[in-house]
């Protein structure tokens, strides 16, 4: 707003113009009046008149110089040049509108030093990550290319503004095949004894209104050999508890009974063969269940009847059916999903959940199928919440950890995902989403 003072000031040169002439104009015609002719012959009005234009001319040529100056640094501004600013040291209140502009000056000098210096952090960041980062536009030519992308697609050269189909052509035949199958996936580079593992992700969007494609390689080799490593670490600590807990005992049982039939005390050893019986059969079950969970072959999906499928199911566990519409038609395998909710079923029964609050509730959606298992029973800490579906994590003191898991794998082998969460009134739903 100070800006807008140039207005009255050049109204006041202008008044203070016109004042002048109007001043020549007085003084000529009192000369020519009152004061004698030899006086009024000294001072010619044309001589006053240029005198006054003088003055006048002197004044506004400094005006005229800023005003060119103001102009010059407004185009330099736009043109992206702040380098630029205006002194002014004449007594007036122009002054104002010089301070404005230097200050605008200023400002946009900093904001964009912070803006180079912004752009220039997120390049190294960019350039210098371990994920392969490539930018293709819509006519499917490369606009930026990462360091790690022109290691793992470019041997080392620059890929901006090559076709990215030709990029592809040259990369390894597994890179090919990702982008082939389209969207996001893992895939392996390399062969058995010196492999990487990667992990494909493909977004579009909108850059100065034209479509564009952001294509992100990341190696995960490392990472999950690490994840592979603790795994292993706990699957040998499980089972190792697991086979203590049963080989002990059974051991110490043996050697109980040997010593009763030396000593002709038969009558105890119906009790220590069921005791060791009993522990082997646990040990099997055991066994079993890991070698069910390692080798889940793929689903063999079929059409099937909810109704005809949920009363097969109801011979083996006891639930309350809600089945919605009441002919719905899926497909799955009937072998893993009966396995699945089994499995589920039986631990809503173990929650402490009173048998007829166990139910089994099949609806429709958009999506597909929601298959929900619920109880009324004690329900989940968020810490068991957070790690119930991870392989070989148990509350139980003989459980193996692997009933929600396995239920998990089947639900995502059929191409849907399984969730945890508490009821409102106590109790736990467990509910599984399968397509349709």
């Amino acid at each position: 707003m100070r800006v807008l003072r140039v207005l009255p000031v050049a109204v006041r040169m202008i008044a203070i113009a016109v004042a002048g002439i109007v001043a020549t104009a007085l003084a000529s015609w009192l000369l020519s009046r009152w004061l004698q002719p030899w006086a009024a012959a000294l001072l010619p009005a044309g001589a006053i008149g240029g005198i006054v234009a003088t003055v006048i001319w002197r004044a506004l040529v400094p005006m005229r110089a800023l005003f060119r100056a103001l102009a010059g640094t407004v185009a330099s501004y736009r043109d992206g040049d702040f380098s630029f600013g205006i002194t002014w040291d004449k007594a007036s209140d122009l002054i104002e509108l010089v301070d404005a502009h230097n200050a605008l000056g200023n400002a946009l000098r900093e904001q964009r030093l912070a803006l180079v210096q912004r752009e220039l952090l997120l390049d190294t960041m960019v350039q210098n990550t371990p994920v392969a980062m490539v930018l293709v536009d819509a006519a499917q030519r490369v606009v930026l290319g990462n360091l790690a992308a022109r290691r793992m697609l470019g041997e080392g050269r620059r890929l901006e503004g090559r076709a990215f189909d030709d990029v592809l052509a040259a990369a390894d035949p597994a890179v090919r095949e990702a982008f082939e199958r389209g969207g996001d996936g893992m895939f392996t580079v390399g062969d058995a004894d010196d492999e990487d593992i990667y992990h494909l992700a493909r977004r579009s969007f909108r850059l100065n209104g034209r479509v564009h494609e952001l294509v992100l390689l990341r190696q995960l080799t490392a990472e999950l050999r690490r994840q592979e490593v603790q795994t292993w670490k706990k699957v040998i600590r499980v089972i190792s508890h697991e086979l203590n807990n049963s080989l002990a005992p059974i051991a110490s049982l043996a050697h109980s009974s040997a010593e009763l039939l030396r000593r002709g005390k038969t009558e105890r050893l119906p009790e220590a063969l069921t005791t060791i019986e009993d522990r082997a059969r646990h040990l099997e079950g055991f066994i079993r269940d890991y070698a069910r969970f390692a080798k889940l072959p793929s689903p063999r999906s079929e059409p099937l009847e909810w109704r005809r499928f949920a009363e097969q199911l109801r011979t083996q566990v006891e639930f309350a059916l809600e089945l919605q519409p009441a002919d719905g038609i899926a497909r799955f395998d009937a072998a893993q999903m009966e396995q699945a909710l089994l499995n589920l079923l039986k631990n809503a029964h173990e929650s402490g959940s009173p048998a007829n609050e166990v139910r089994l509730s099949i609806r429709r959606t958009p999506e597909g199928w929601r298959i929900d298992v619920l109880d009324r029973g004690s329900g989940m800490n968020e810490a068991v919440l957070a790690n119930a579906l991870l392989p070989f994590y148990s509350t139980k003191r003989h459980g193996t950890g692997l009933g929600l898991a396995l239920a998990r794998e089947i639900a995502e082998a059929h191409g849907g995902r399984i969730a945890l969460l508490n009821r409102q009134d106590g109790g736990l739903c467990v509910s599984m989403v399968l397509p349709a």
